[in-house]
């Protein structure tokens, strides 16, 4: 019974949560001018919170999460290009068939120690990115798929050139899939995922199949990722072998060690604050603006989260 409480307690929306939510929606309407940041930093939250899932709760470190984010991106672009320009058919199909390749993938990712998983991991996207880049008749090689025409949203709302339609269809999915994920993660299942990521010999022991709650949550987030990597396509209009490369895996991990590591709201502000510094940053020293973003991960590092911003601390014990 205590367990059952502990899980219903965390369950529960908070009273900053709305307020969050809310300012995140009300953001490109007062500042039209900002609505294409909102809209990249709706689509990184939505895929750091898809690394969470399997790092943070399922203890499975990842340096090729691209991988899916990249299949997702190429099939909501061969979709559009070749079945229906439908945005809601294609950003389906490319959760589905990251799904798919998310639950593949779990099978070699699950065996072996540590080390092994983050070279099973590098090495799934480095192969996608190769093959994206031979199979040129289909893929575009290194040109990519450019010139994508989606339909409006809904039938009424086409993405428009300042970005506010596209703002709020990646803040809405973004919405919609980080309270599924919240759902998973104080759930029954998200608690034995969180015994298995503490120690998994005594999870065995106690009975839990661990085997199928890793394949689970590893085929869950990366759904979750192929839905942000085709959030990409949809509102750039292109899909590039970039999507593949190993910097948006590394990117996607930093965003995770500036929010915090199994707490989903962490891979949201994460994405926040890394996007938010790359952008003012690379105005500054368009050169050297990866100086200051690791200048600042090493001073995070070195001092402590709870310390370097200890004035939001009381989010994550909210």
């Amino acid at each position: 019974m205590p367990a059952q409480t502990d899980l219903l307690r965390a369950s529960r929306i908070k009273a900053w949560e709305p307020l969050f939510w809310l300012a995140a929606f009300a953001v490109p309407l007062l500042l039209p001018s900002h609505a294409l940041i909102v809209n990249e930093v709706a689509i990184v939250a939505l895929f750091a919170v898809s690394l969470d899932l399997v790092l943070g709760y399922g203890g499975i470190v990842s340096l090729g999460h691209a991988a899916f984010f990249g299949m997702g991106a190429y099939t909501a672009a061969l979709f559009c290009k070749h079945v229906s320009p439908d945005p809601h058919l294609g950003l389906l199909a490319g959760t589905g068939t990251s799904a798919v390749l998310g639950l593949l993938a779990s099978f070699t990712v699950l065996r072996g120690s540590d080390l092994t998983r983050l070279m099973v991991t590098l090495g799934i996207a480095l192969i996608l990115f190769e093959l994206a880049n031979k199979l040129d008749w289909l893929t575009g090689g290194m040109d990519g798929i450019q010139g994508l025409m989606f339909s409006p949203i809904l039938g009424r709302f086409t993405f428009d050139l300042q970005g506010q339609v596209a703002a709020y269809y990646s803040l809405v999915v973004l919405v919609v899939l980080f309270f599924v994920a919240r759902r998973i993660v104080h759930s029954p299942f998200g608690a034995t995922l969180k015994a298995i990521r503490d120690n998994r010999l005594r999870a065995m022991a106690i009975g839990i199949p661990v085997h199928a709650r890793l394949i689970s949550v590893y085929t869950v987030a990366a759904a979750i990722a192929g839905a942000a990597g085709a959030l990409f396509t949809q509102t750039s209009g292109f899909a590039s072998i970039d999507v593949f490369e190993f910097h948006r895996s590394a990117d996607v991990m930093l965003m995770i060690v500036i929010g915090g590591v199994g707490w989903l709201y962490g891979g949201v502000a994460g994405a926040i604050v890394f996007k938010l510094m790359q952008d003012l940053l690379s105005q500054i020293t368009p050169q050297y603006w990866t100086f200051w973003l690791g200048l600042f991960l090493v001073v995070l590092v070195l001092v402590g989260r709870d310390r370097l911003l200890k004035p939001w601390t009381w989010w994550r014990k909210a």
